[in-house]
């Protein structure tokens, strides 16, 4: 039963001296214009075609042939009409490298949710490429709630009007709920001898990484070697000519960093591949060798999480969109992102032993933050014509 029907209803038993200055009959023109897209201007011009009976016609053809919008009908924040379910369903889309993180934290959040508030939760999930999640939210993908693997994508679905503006505000450490560092991962062995981001620059040194045109993950490993430079003590003008040897060693620039670890791993390219610290656990959590380096002077990989406004409000499950958000940042499921290689953003679990003795400490960590946010960020590095696009010039 969608929200005109239910309106309908409550209409049907009152009688017409009431239904003249009823709230109810201001509701239900709501819910007629939002389920059939249908404006009536007036309560005299709803009231007359509700007497006629047209209105009922429409209502009734609804209860019998099933109205699509029953699922997308949008509930108003402060409507009296919304029921409490015993059911409720949520849609995470995240990047691919939280799949295992999420699968383990999702069961506890479940058992806790229906502890709490006797109500069933169940999820889909969505896991992909961080460009590629972010453009299919804004192109219709109805996500519920997005972890993504930068900040630069959530603003971008906030500016397509589907997050409110402060989202990152609605929760602990600016909306970052999972943290990484950049990785440089060899040959077994190590027969090249890169140690350093430095030694990605020398001759006959292969690097796979994927394009920052198109990855989320690429724009670390970007940032991560400008920062490199940066950090040291040298300026964009020395930045810009090491990232630019360091590319001309890129013999190919994959279109997502699943892609760059196909290339390295199962397609035997390159004698170095950047990726992340956590996808390097969990590859060894699951029994693989590899051979890896954390460099001392690196930057944080910061991914936030977000609820979907315009998405919640239509599904009328934000109360548990934001219980999830909320529960992804306690001390149990922030365990779970450090088991699987995430860098918890729980100062209290950073401080463990347990913790300690897993993440290598970084001597020198770099931030959006220093680059001025991502606003900043892309339109230096990464639009059409800027440094990034000005480098891969020099290679032809």
């Amino acid at each position: 039963m969608n929200l005109w029907q239910h309106s309908l209803k409550r209409l049907q038993a009152m009688s017409y001296d009431k239904l003249l200055l009823s709230e109810t009959l201001r509701e239900c023109i709501y819910a007629f214009n939002r389920t059939y897209r249908f404006r009536l201007n007036s309560l005299k011009g709803f009231l007359s075609l509700f007497l006629v009976g047209t209105v009922l016609s429409v209502a009734l053809a609804a209860c019998s042939g099933g109205s699509e919008s029953n699922s997308s009908t949008q509930t108003p924040a402060a409507s009296p009409v919304a029921a409490s379910k015993d059911n409720v369903e949520l849609t995470l889309v995240s990047f691919a490298v939280t799949k295992a993180a999420h699968e383990a934290i999702i069961p506890k959040f479940v058992e806790q949710w229906k502890k709490d508030h006797n109500q069933t939760v169940t999820f889909k999930q969505s896991y992909g490429g961080s460009g590629s999640q972010t453009r299919a939210v804004i192109d219709g993908l109805e996500a519920d709630v997005v972890h993504l693997a930068l900040a630069g994508d959530t603003s971008k679905i906030e500016k397509a009007g589907l997050i409110q503006a402060g989202w990152e505000k609605e929760v602990p450490n600016n909306g970052i709920v999972s943290k990484s560092v950049a990785a440089l991962v060899t040959r077994p062995g190590n027969p090249k001898n890169i140690k350093t981001w430095e030694d990605l620059s020398k001759d006959g040194i292969k690097l796979i990484t994927a394009d920052p045109k198109t990855s989320g993950v690429a724009r670390w490993n970007f940032l991560a070697l400008w920062n490199s430079v940066i950090k040291t003590g040298g300026d964009d003008a020395k930045a810009t000519e090491f990232v630019t040897k360091v590319y001309k060693n890129v013999p190919l620039l994959t279109k997502d960093a699943r892609e760059a670890t196909d290339a390295f791993f199962k397609q035997g390219q390159g004698d170095a591949l950047i990726n992340y610290e956590n996808e390097i656990i969990l590859a060894e959590l699951k029994g693989e060798k590899l051979t890896a380096i954390i460099p001392d002077v690196n930057i944080s990989i910061d991914n936030p999480i977000a609820v979907v406004d315009k998405n919640v409000d239509k599904h009328g499950n934000r109360e548990v969109a934001e219980g999830f958000v909320k529960y992804l940042y306690t001390p149990e499921a922030q365990q779970e992102f450090a088991k699987l290689g995430f860098r918890p953003v729980d100062e209290t679990l950073t401080l463990s032993k347990e913790v300690a003795d897993k993440f290598p400490k970084v001597k020198t960590l770099g931030t959006v933050a220093d680059f001025g946010g991502w606003d900043g960020i892309n339109k230096k590095f990464f639009a059409d014509g800027a440094i990034f696009d000005q480098i891969q010039a020099k290679k032809k």
